[in-house]
């Protein structure tokens, strides 16, 4: 299994250090703007936060989408014949992908949930009325629901649910994928019911997640929808697992 890991974590290497090297150059042009840009010229720090922003959130869906490109990629050219031929089972094969997959999402969200928590506190340090604008915009918040918290760990909460529902997402579309080249692969409409099956799954998870998190307050909701994103996911990965170990292995 860990070999496996190791050669799932190479593959994905490549595109992890274009988009650190990519976040340090804005970092440094919002550190640039931070202290070494008069105060009264602000646009390379907004424009630096925006970019920042922006690559916390594709950098994550980045990540995931390209492991599912590269699983579409093994079962569909000779590689995924040589990694059947590995003495090592469907479950460990597909585990040591949703395993990459989920460690990845998870290290990546929590390195930008860290830079973010970083500049946010350089800015209040160095700008005072940031502190004010911060508790406006809360209070804003608070008119249109008292549910809402921004403080670190409703941040957090809300960063575990995004993670978890992006990595459920990810394992339907291994689930679908799998399906689509066990199943159908060379069958007419295969890229349309493949494409139905991840949408009515997808549907269903949004289904089932507010008839156990509808009546608690936002931060347990985020806990809750989480667990429930999780479970979701194993078990799709077991059902893609199952579809391997029984129409793809050799």
């Amino acid at each position: 299994m860990n070999k496996l890991l190791k050669y799932e974590i190479r593959k994905t290497r490549s595109a992890k250090l274009i988009l650190l090297g990519i976040t340090a150059v804005v970092e440094l042009a919002f550190l640039a703007g931070l202290y070494l840009v008069k105060s009264d010229d602000n646009s390379l720090l907004i424009v630096s936060c925006l970019l920042l922003f922006m690559l916390a959130m594709l950098g994550v869906s980045v990540i995931g989408l390209l492991s599912v490109l590269i699983l579409h990629h093994d079962m569909n050219t000779k590689e995924s014949y040589m990694l059947f031929m590995t003495p090592n089972s469907a479950y460990r094969i597909l585990g040591a992908k949703v395993l990459e997959n989920g460690l990845s999402i998870l290290l990546i969200g929590a390195f930008y949930f860290g830079l973010g928590f970083l500049d946010v506190t350089l800015l209040f340090a160095r700008e005072d009325s940031l502190q004010q604008l911060w508790e406006m915009f809360d209070q804003i918040l608070q008119t249109i629901s008292h549910e809402i918290q921004i403080n670190p760990a409703g941040i957090a909460c809300f960063f575990l649910w995004f993670l978890t529902g992006w990595i459920a997402t990810i394992t339907t579309a291994f689930l679908a994928d799998i399906v689509s080249t066990a199943l159908l692969k060379g069958k007419r409409f295969n890229g349309v019911v493949t494409f139905i099956l991840f949408i009515a799954l997808q549907s269903l998870l949004n289904r089932l997640l507010p008839l156990f998190s509808r009546y608690s307050a936002m931060n347990q909701r985020f806990l809750i929808e989480s667990g429930i994103n999780l479970l979701f996911s194993g078990l799709t990965y077991v059902g893609a697992a199952e579809i391997m170990r029984r129409k793809l292995s050799v």
